[in-house]
This record gives structure tokens, C-alpha cells and sequence, in this order.
């Protein structure tokens, strides 16, 4: 292991780890909004916007991230559409994201008990207020590990983005494997930043699940 060779390349790490993250937290958290409101249709049959949810769940989840990728940064062009790749990242993340989430927050949905639906609109509670004092919180709840999970899978799948030419942590890493020949120093540095991003996200999603385990039973 070559550390002096590790020492001069960090600071391309630290970048690429940037980019990563920044990539990363853009694409969780439109995925989120995207996933939100997929299930508040699909639950809620929205007539108009169901069926269209329902389909891009499907095309989402069975289409591979490397494909998406390259219709929005190589096929879009062709349609007069040109797109940076940090863009066709984000929204390639994004689109792939929210179904997951979507799921994610329509199994939380679905477990709250149709009783307390109905004890709501008995004592005089809209629809919207309905869903937002009682059906959200406990859904939010419930799908905390889901989407948690889901978080860190995006931010793994960041590194796909690099088929595109955008700077992250895996072009890095290709790149100075293909220029200096230092397999083992640049997987080292790529694995270690890696680790640096998602062990404080694992560590902080634990946490929300043991705060929301607390908040539902009282331990």
C-alpha cells in the first residue's frame, strides 16, 4: 500500500465524494416527495393520475438504472432535449427512487387501521385533515426502515452515474486505476469513502426507527 500515493489523490476523493453526496441527497429526497405522492394516488384512486402512477411504478422498478441512464443523456438529445449528466443523474436516481418509495409509503398507508379512519370522520375531521394528523404520522412511522433502506440504496446506486461521465466517486476511482496503475490504493480510498457516507446514514436511520418504535409503543 502506497500511502504516499493515497495521501496526494485524496483531495480528488474528497471532491468526487462530494459530488456523490450532493447527487445522493438531491435524488433521495425528490424520490421521496415523487414516492409520496404515487401513493397517496394509487391508495386514494385518483381517477386520472392512478393508472399513470401505476405504470411508472411498474416501468420504474423493471427497467435497469444504466438504461435510464443512457436514454436521458444519449436519447433525449435526439429529441432536442440536452441535459447535463449531473442532471440526467438526478433525475435517473430520482425516477428510480420513488417507486421504491412509493411502495414504501403505501405498505405504511395501508397499515393503519380502518377504525381509526373511521372514528375521524366521526368526530368531524376532513379528508386532508384526516390524512395528515392521522394516516401520515403513522405511515411515516411504519415505513421509517423502508426508506431508510431505500436511502441507502440510492446512494449506492450513485455510482452507475459514472457510465455518464459524471465526476463521482467510481470515475475516480476508474480513472486513476486507468492512468497509474494503483488498483489497490484507489479501491482502498473508494471503498473508505463509500463507508464514510453510509455508516453515519445507517447509524442515523437506526436511531429514527428506535425514536419511532419508542414513539408508537411508549419503551
Amino acid at each position: 500500500m502506497n500511502w504516499t500515493y493515497i495521501y496526494s489523490v485524496l483531495p480528488q476523493f474528497f471532491h468526487a465524494t462530494l459530488t456523490t453526496l450532493q447527487l445522493s441527497l438531491i435524488s433521495i429526497v425528490l424520490a421521496i416527495l415523487i414516492g409520496l405522492f404515487c401513493s397517496i394516488v394509487i391508495n386514494y384512486r385518483i381517477i386520472g393520475v392512478q393508472r399513470l402512477a401505476q405504470v411508472y411504478i411498474e416501468v420504474s422498478r423493471n427497467t435497469p438504472l444504466l438504461i435510464q441512464l443512457f436514454f436521458l443523456y444519449y436519447g433525449l438529445p435526439k429529441l432536442g432535449i440536452k441535459l447535463d449528466g449531473f442532471s440526467c443523474g438526478v433525475i435517473g436516481l430520482s425516477f428510480l427512487g420513488g417507486s421504491y418509495m412509493a411502495e414504501a409509503f403505501r405498505a405504511g398507508i395501508q397499515s393503519v387501521a380502518k377504525a381509526q379512519l373511521d372514528a375521524g370522520l366521526s368526530i368531524g375531521l376532513s379528508q386532508q385533515q384526516l390524512f395528515f394528523h392521522v394516516v401520515l404520522p403513522q405511515a411515516l412511522s411504519i415505513s421509517i426502515p423502508a426508506i431508510g433502506a431505500n436511502c441507502l440504496f440510492l446512494v449506492k446506486e450513485s455510482s452507475v452515474i459514472s457510465a455518464i461521465a459524471v465526476v463521482e466517486l467510481l470515475f475516480v476511482t476508474k480513472d486513476l486505476i486507468g492512468m497509474d496503475y494503483k488498483t489497490t490504493e484507489a479501491l482502498f480510498l473508494l471503498v473508505m469513502s463509500y463507508l464514510i457516507i453510509l455508516l453515519p446514514m445507517s447509524f442515523c436511520i437506526s436511531y429514527l426507527e428506535y425514536r419511532s418504535r419508542r414513539g408508537s409503543h411508549g419503551v
